[in-house]
């Protein structure tokens, strides 16, 4: 789980989106096909927080019946979706040029580097 500051707060969605605009803006790609493309990284995140939510109710494994009526343990397909999910979501990330983090380049003498 992600956090921001406190134990326990969850980064919302407007947060998350808020920086990647920000960080757009820094860059200064405020196109509106940039804008599309995170407003499609959202959606993705609301579908995986659907999926993450699959698997904590359900299980990697759950009990379901055969057509012949027998019960057995079968895999929860929400668990290679989220893989998918993930992976078109990092892609996005990698198209808007946001794939590294953003470094503080304030203060410092370089003193401080490894």
């Amino acid at each position: 789980m992600i956090k921001n500051g406190k134990e326990g707060d969850k980064v919302t969605k407007k947060q998350v989106k808020d920086s990647l605009l920000a960080q757009l803006k820094v860059k200064g790609a405020t196109a509106d096909y940039f804008t599309d493309l995170v407003n499609d990284y959202m959606t993705l995140w609301g579908v995986k927080d659907q999926l993450s939510t699959d698997i904590k109710e359900r299980g990697v494994k759950f009990k379901d019946n055969s057509a012949a009526g027998n019960e057995m343990w079968k895999n929860n397909p929400s668990n290679k979706e989220l893989v998918m999910v993930n992976k078109q979501m990092l892609a996005l990330l990698k198209d808007l040029g946001l794939n590294e983090p953003t470094v503080d380049d304030s203060g410092g003498d370089g003193s401080d580097l490894i």
